[in-house]
């Protein structure tokens, strides 16, 4: 009896064990499917979207932003409704919005649309990636793209990292100038533009000179693309040559620094100058004084004899 009774428990003991280990099992189970319902539940339904974090492009050339989406609900249809926008929140820009109606595999953008921006692929075959023509420095941003199923306004989706376009130009100077006095003393500025930011360097009339950066160009997100050096203490009668250099070239330039003006003489005028003057006065003299002569010796005189006859 009592071996039987010990058997029993401990068998009884095996069970209630058995059934923990199963709820942490199921237990274990749910908190890895917790996120996963909730997403299905916050509306996602399945969508996923494929960007690129960053895009490189070079300004004046075409650059293209990959999009691509997939959706296990999705007919080949329905209408889709594609965009494109820069910046995020309250300040986002649509650059561009396309439809592609029921039955056709064209995507149909609006009559104001910038021809600047196209659609390069097929969203019949989930491809929304978009073409920017001409690619510039203002184009330079975080671009978002989103695909809606038009007529179920829970089938949309929208990547919420974004992809990041860099855009690049070799350096440019834009202006280079000798600024100040002969009491003050001159110093040569040099303004430059590129992307990434060009290093800009001197060069004197024998060697390598320092120069100190006086700040942007440009106010706002164009200060990212411009700089300003300039160079103290340039003697006038030299020439001082500024090189700007990034990563996709150089560019520089060199001014003469012209020296003084002699000072002016009396009344403003130059020694050759009032010599000019003096010579052309003396020229209308000499015409006056011959005309007297020609007047006395000739004609005056005869018409007054003939007046007295």
């Amino acid at each position: 009896m009592t071996h039987t009774h010990t058997h029993t428990h401990t068998h009884i003991l095996s069970i209630f064990s058995s059934l923990i280990m199963d709820v942490q099992l199921v237990c274990s189970t749910l908190s890895l499917l917790l996120p996963v319902l909730a997403a299905l539940g916050s509306g996602d339904d399945g969508w996923s979207m494929n960007v690129q974090s960053e895009v490189r492009a070079i300004e004046g050339y075409p650059v293209v932003l990959p999009c691509t989406f997939s959706h296990p609900q999705h007919s080949q249809h329905s209408s889709l409704q594609v965009l494109w926008r820069l910046g995020h929140g309250q300040s986002a820009t649509i650059l561009y919005r396309c439809t592609t109606r029921s039955g056709t595999t064209t995507c149909e953008p609006g009559p104001q649309q910038d021809q600047r921006y196209r659609l390069e692929g097929n969203p019949r075959e989930h491809d929304l990636s978009l073409r920017i023509n001409s690619a510039t420095l203002q184009d330079s941003g975080r671009y978002y793209c989103r695909v809606e199923v038009l007529g179920r306004e829970h089938f949309s989706f929208e990547d919420k990292m974004g992809t990041k376009l860099r855009v690049e130009t070799p350096p440019k100077i834009l202006s280079l100038l000798v600024e100040g006095s002969e009491q003050s003393g001159y110093r040569a500025v040099c303004r430059v533009q590129g992307s990434p930011l060009p290093d800009v360097q001197w060069l004197g009339p024998d060697d390598l000179l320092e120069g100190s950066v006086l700040g942007p160009l440009a106010q706002g997100s164009q200060a990212v693309y411009h700089t300003v050096s300039q160079l103290r203490d340039v003697e006038p009668g030299q020439q001082y040559t500024c090189s700007a250099s990034n990563p996709l070239g150089r560019d520089q330039a060199t001014l003469y620094v012209l020296p003084p003006r002699p000072p002016l003489t009396v009344a403003g005028a130059s020694p050759p100058l009032l010599l000019l003057l003096s010579l052309s006065v003396g020229a209308k003299v000499l015409l006056l004084v011959g005309l007297g002569v020609w007047m006395v010796q000739g004609g005056a005189l005869q018409g007054v004899s003939c007046w007295w006859k």
